[in-house]
């Protein structure tokens, strides 16, 4: 769904913007989705480049996506998460997304972020479901351990090309220290 940040996203946006705008990103990757435009929006302010990618955008859930949760969505949700743990990648929501079909769009969207070379670092600001599909993409990791990558709203992963590697090594994993009151950088 497209939805705005609430106050509590707000908050937490300004406070990692608070925390790393000291970092010198070259650029910002953002979904289509428009919270992602609203959590890295003080980035912009100060003059960093953002490109929207509709490559990012959370995984579609089809007729789930935006309804009310019921206890048969709930289960269905559940049963949906055990498939894909079993390798089941390709079941998807009525009309959603399957994981295989949102790690192909992925794949699209990093060959198009590494291609410019030039680029160190970058700010990728994406959905669950997606990042975790996205991480699994940077590490090789396989696709139905998806979920072994914990994440929390507006969390940082910091992930670094490995030398002679197609790979990328997580050095920072699913941090929200700058979300507390009384840590600095």
């Amino acid at each position: 769904m497209d939805t705005d940040l609430n106050e509590t996203g707000i908050r937490q946006a300004h406070q990692f913007f608070n925390h790393y705008r000291h970092i010198p990103f070259s650029r910002v990757y953002v979904s289509a989705l428009k919270r992602t435009h609203q959590t890295v929006a003080e980035f912009q302010k100060i003059g960093i480049l953002q490109t929207i990618m509709e490559e990012l955008n959370e995984i579609n859930w089809g007729s789930m996506e935006g309804a009310e949760p019921t206890p048969e969505s709930h289960n269905i949700f559940v049963e949906t998460l055990q498939k894909w743990q079993q390798g089941m990648l390709d079941v998807a929501a009525a009309g959603g997304e399957s994981p295989n079909q949102l790690y192909a769009r992925q794949k699209t969207g990093l060959a198009k972020i590494m291609e410019a070379r030039d680029e160190d670092p970058v700010l990728i600001c994406m959905h669950g479901r997606a990042m975790r599909s996205f991480i699994c993409l940077l590490t090789g990791t396989p696709l139905n351990q998806m979920d072994d990558f914990e994440h929390g709203n507006v969390c940082l992963y910091v992930l670094e090309k490995k030398a002679d590697s197609p790979y990328f090594e997580i050095v920072i994993r699913n941090s929200r220290l700058h979300l507390h009151e009384n840590y600095h950088t």
